[in-house]
């Protein structure tokens, strides 16, 4: 199965942005952790701060499946969450810190509402759970 990861702005900061929300752990260094032991799967990565490129991304269509954590567009990023209602394809909404346990603004998704679930507060685990929801069904 050919799985996209995709993640939003300021994720491109991760193992160095706010470790104590979202860790010490780079996302290159993570995805390797996640090639390896998913190798029977092949994981693409994508990031960008850019709304219109995450857009663009997403509708080159050569996955099967989609890992996405929005970011910050999650809360307000319409354009992004009719890309994802026209995406027919299992779609897993993932969040590294527990958005209903932060600010008010985060705990609205916009884009929940167009994925097939959401794993939140788990940590750059929940990226390992959403391969493996995806591999499972």
């Amino acid at each position: 199965m050919k799985i996209l990861i995709l993640n939003g702005p300021n994720l491109n900061l991760l193992g160095t942005r706010e470790p104590e929300i979202y860790g010490d752990v780079s996302m290159e260094n993570y995805l390797k952790d996640l090639q390896k032991e998913f190798s029977k799967e092949e994981i693409i990565y994508y990031q960008s701060n850019i709304e219109g490129e995450i857009i663009n991304r997403l509708q080159e269509d050569d996955f099967e499946a989609l890992i996405i954590n929005p970011g910050a567009f999650t809360h307000y990023s319409y354009a992004i969450s009719d890309c994802l209602k026209n995406i027919r394809k299992p779609k897993i909404e993932v969040h590294i810190s527990n958005i209903y346990q932060r600010e008010e603004f985060r705990q609205k998704s916009v884009t929940a509402a167009v994925s097939n679930g959401i794993i939140s507060g788990f940590g750059m685990n929940g990226y390992r759970l959403a391969l493996l929801s995806l591999i499972q069904k």
